[in-house]
């Protein structure tokens, strides 16, 4: 087997511009799955964090919603759930970042494998990366049992990304020289790590403080602009901006 360089790009709020995984808790309401009145709650923790009423605003209302998710689908038909995912990947895999989307065009162009790792469900997860032609993926796992979610899950959290990556470096053979990574939270940092060219993209706090200790590259994409943002002797400075050919390293 040839060895290749690689790819690697998390999904949600990296390629498509809305998390999946929240998407998915609309979905589970639409479909009945989750009722309203429980789903109240999470909405006031998401209207929190949409006006910044503190710094641990996501935080909260992401694990609600994790939490309410987890809660609600034990003895789901796994079939229902599929179906699921498959509306929430119709309606959202065309809303993407144009600097990820481009990228990834462009370097698999090159011979580039292209890896893309979230922490949503990996039949989620399975729509978006054929529909963009990625060389592999992986997602979280809901497992099943008599055709009905069993409510255990492997979710790819902490370390969770960093150990797939390792594992489809392996299965392809891919080589880390040359290596791109793209991630834009703090659970990306592990993975952005394993590779030679890591890039945080509109990332969040956490990842930002962290790739500003490491000196990594950061890209900002605001309407139909892209910055890129270089490290020179311990400060950032803007390296480009243009509606979509930012250079790569």
């Amino acid at each position: 087997m040839n060895e290749r360089r690689f790819i690697v790009c998390d999904i949600d709020g990296t390629l498509i511009r809305w998390q999946l995984y929240h998407a998915m808790s609309d979905a589970l309401v639409k479909f009945g799955i989750i009722s309203k009145h429980d789903y109240q709650s999470v909405l006031t923790l998401r209207m929190s964090w949409k006006k910044r009423n503190s710094p641990d605003s996501f935080t909260d209302y992401e694990v609600s919603l994790i939490r309410l998710i987890r809660r609600s689908l034990p003895g789901l038909k796994y079939e229902t759930f599929t179906d699921i995912c498959t509306a929430v990947a119709e309606r959202y895999q065309d809303q993407v970042y144009t600097y990820t989307r481009d990228m990834l065009k462009r370097l698999r162009e090159q011979g580039y494998l292209t890896f893309a790792i979230s922490t949503s469900p990996a039949e989620l997860v399975g729509q978006v990366a054929s529909y963009y032609n990625f060389d592999d993926f992986s997602g979280s796992r809901y497992l099943v049992k008599e055709g009905r979610l069993s409510g255990k899950t492997q979710l790819l959290l902490k370390s969770g990304k960093q150990r797939q990556l390792a594992t489809l470096i392996k299965r392809h053979g891919a080589v880390e020289k040359g290596s791109i990574g793209i991630g834009d939270t703090a659970i990306d940092i592990g993975m952005l790590e394993m590779v030679e060219h890591p890039i945080a993209f509109n990332p969040a706090k956490k990842l930002f403080e962290h790739a500003s200790q490491q000196g990594w590259d950061i890209v900002l994409e605001r309407k139909n602009v892209l910055y890129q943002l270089k490290y020179n002797h311990g400060q950032y400075l803007l390296s480009s901006t243009d509606s979509g050919q930012t250079s790569i390293f």
